[in-house]
């Protein structure tokens, strides 16, 4: 029986050590890569991100990682976004009054949480669809580990225009937000997943099982 394999892309920002080793114990073959031709073909690839969207968003256009999750969704293979790396699947940022060009996978804006507290940091409850792929068999209170002071706090695809029929999962800092969205081939989560304990390790099992 064949590993299943993940190309976990470099571009610059992310955890990827951290990341690789949650990946490799939740059973992926694993390849830390900024090479288009390995990112194409492996079974999922992993787009992590830390830091301001702008800088990010820079960071995965010197490597045209744009392209490369552009190529994969149109074939249909699966992508999954951590922490920025979520928040650049969306049309724009703002930051500090500068708005970014992000990949437009999905539409909307990532903005500043309106919280008494900034970053939302540590443990916290999402709100899951029953029929979830990512939090498969986890019980409502599983906490997730946040580290940010910016998200998506809306959702404007409509049902149906897009891959599928998008699954969202909810969190609240303040507002709430979106902590992970199931769209299609297309996933990414809010919080780290590499962070989260078994709780991660859990949600990583989940997907690489779906690859």
């Amino acid at each position: 029986m064949s590993t299943t394999s993940v190309a976990l892309l470099d571009y610059g920002s992310g955890n990827l050590h951290s990341a690789e080793r949650a990946l490799v114990r939740a059973g992926a073959a694993v390849e830390v890569t900024a090479d288009p031709r390995v990112a194409l073909a492996a079974d999922g690839l992993v787009v992590p991100g830390v830091g301001a969207f702008e800088a990010c968003m820079a960071g995965l256009r010197a490597v045209r990682g744009e392209r490369i999750i552009g190529q994969r969704l149109a074939g249909g293979r699966p992508v999954l976004g951590i922490c920025v790396g979520m928040q650049i699947l969306f049309e724009r940022g703002v930051e500090f009054g500068v708005e970014t060009d992000g990949c437009a996978e999905w539409p909307g804006t990532v903005e500043r949480l309106s919280a008494p507290v900034l970053p939302h940091m540590g443990w916290n409850t999402v709100s899951a669809p029953t029929d979830s792929t990512l939090f498969a068999g986890m019980d409502r209170d599983t906490r997730f580990y946040f580290v940010h002071s910016y998200a998506a706090q809306t959702w404007d695809l409509p049902p149906g225009e897009h891959f599928a029929n998008p699954r969202l999962t909810w969190a609240e800092h303040g507002v709430p937000f979106l902590a992970a969205v199931e769209n299609g081939a297309l996933s990414a989560t809010q919080f780290h997943p590499e962070k989260s304990g078994d709780a991660g390790a859990h949600l990583l099992r989940n997907w690489i099982a779906s690859l």
